[in-house]
């Protein structure tokens, strides 16, 4: 009541004074001053008024500076003024916590959809735009199963069970694989987590094929040692024949054998980060001349073996790690070249950087067949790769070797051409000598 009466003194205040003037000059002076006064009491209302309007229809409020008043709309606007500031304050606060939580979790390496309770995308990070092929500026207020149609996704979302994380396959968007969570928070909203866990998928089907391979590796020069010893224990086999038959097969599966165990003890040397690289300055070429040696011994004849040395610069690494990766590509390559084939072995400088690689002119290998080939036991040809004696992890040992001494190894191919297997090394490991 104290602020009603407050604005009412002004009128009271005049009505008291139109009296006097009554009693004084007569009700025609008094009435004729009366209404002029409150005509312009409500000419000014009226101003301010249309003053108050102009500002709210003022597309940024905080922006357009509050109208100046007289009287009461003096009391009026200050409040205003007042509570515009607080509002604006509150709402750049605001503002800046929407972004940092913005820039939080577009710095997160999972992607962030906020869903309204129908379902409809109301906000997302960059990576979520990657995972799911959505797009903040345009999906925005879409449903979400609108843009992601797998029939698992569509099916996770209607059930209402978000307890465990649903597995799905990308195929359309950079073939990735993804794990998916609900998670429900707020007034009926809910939050979709995508992380992409491709990696580890890819990593996990390695190590299931890895123990099937190994375990197949191993049974078959098992299987044929076991069974020559069977017939050798026979008490009626006196064949000597059949007897040097089966000493020569079981020597050449026991070799086999400890070839595969040597190899599978030098990947998990190589994995082991404790094993630190003892790093010595290599003369490439001496080595290479070794090792086109014993490419020569090892093919027979059967190729042709070139040399090819352009540089003399010397190699910074492990002496022993280095010849295993060179001598595994030229075996590699008198391994599964016809005979007849050429087989040339080259050191060069590229820049500053040193570059060895082996060429065949064998049969070459599909496309689909390279990324794999460094994976172990991968065999683009089981029965061939059998026949030659290989085990089936020496391009994984390459890039092993070549992950250590930061470097490259690249492989092309074209079928009925050849293939090259290339290793480059980095310039801060090359040692000019030329």
């Amino acid at each position: 009541m104290t602020g009603f009466w407050h604005r009412c003194i002004g009128l009271l205040s005049l009505t008291l004074f139109t009296a006097v003037l009554w009693a004084v000059f007569g009700a025609v002076n008094a009435l004729l001053f009366f209404s002029t006064m409150l005509l312009w009491s409500v000419i000014h209302h009226i101003r301010h008024m249309v003053k108050l309007e102009q500002w709210l229809q003022h597309s940024d409020h905080t922006s357009a500076s509050i109208p100046e008043g007289s009287g009461n709309w003096d009391d009026v606007f200050a409040y205003l003024a007042r509570y515009v500031r607080t509002h604006s304050h509150s709402q750049q606060q605001l503002s800046l916590a929407l972004e940092r939580m913005q820039r939080a979790t577009s710095a997160m390496p999972d992607g962030i959809v906020i869903l309204d309770e129908t379902n409809r995308i109301e906000w997302c990070n960059p990576i979520a735009e990657h995972h799911l092929g959505i797009k903040q500026d345009l999906d925005a207020g879409q449903q979400i199963i609108h843009l992601v149609r797998q029939i698992p996704f569509v099916e996770y979302l209607a059930a209402r069970k978000y307890s465990k994380p649903l597995i799905l396959k990308q195929a359309h968007y950079h073939q990735l694989i993804l794990m998916l969570q609900l998670v429900p928070y707020g007034y009926k909203q809910k939050l979709l987590i995508s992380r992409d866990i491709t990696r580890f998928e890819r990593l996990e089907t390695m190590r299931r094929d890895f123990i099937a391979n190994v375990s197949h590796e191993l049974r078959t020069p098992l299987t044929v040692i076991g069974g020559f010893l069977e017939t050798m224990s026979d008490e009626n086999n006196n064949d000597s024949e059949i007897n040097k038959r089966a000493l020569a097969l079981m020597t050449e599966q026991a070799i086999r054998m400890q070839n595969l165990v040597e190899d599978l003890l030098t990947l998990s040397r190589l994995e082991n980060d404790q094993n630190i690289i003892e790093e010595k300055e290599i003369d490439v070429a001496d080595m290479l001349r070794d090792l086109q040696h014993e490419a020569e011994s090892l093919s027979g004849g059967r190729h042709q073996i070139k040399l090819d040395i352009a540089t003399e610069s010397q190699l910074l690494g492990s002496e022993s790690e280095l010849r295993s990766a060179f001598s595994n590509l030229v075996s590699n390559a008198i391994r599964y070249t016809p005979e007849g084939g050429d087989i040339s072995i080259h050191w060069e400088k590229q820049g500053e950087r040193g570059i060895f690689y082996v060429q065949d002119s064998g049969i070459g290998i599909e496309p689909e067949h390279i990324p794999r080939l460094t994976e172990r036991f991968y065999r683009v040809d089981n029965s061939r790769s059998r026949e030659t004696g290989g085990t089936g992890l020496g391009l994984a040992i390459v890039k092993h070797i070549s992950s250590r001494h930061q470097a490259r190894f690249k492989i092309t191919s074209k079928i009925g051409k050849g293939s090259r297997f290339r290793i480059q090394f980095p310039a801060k490991r090359v040692i000019s000598r030329d």
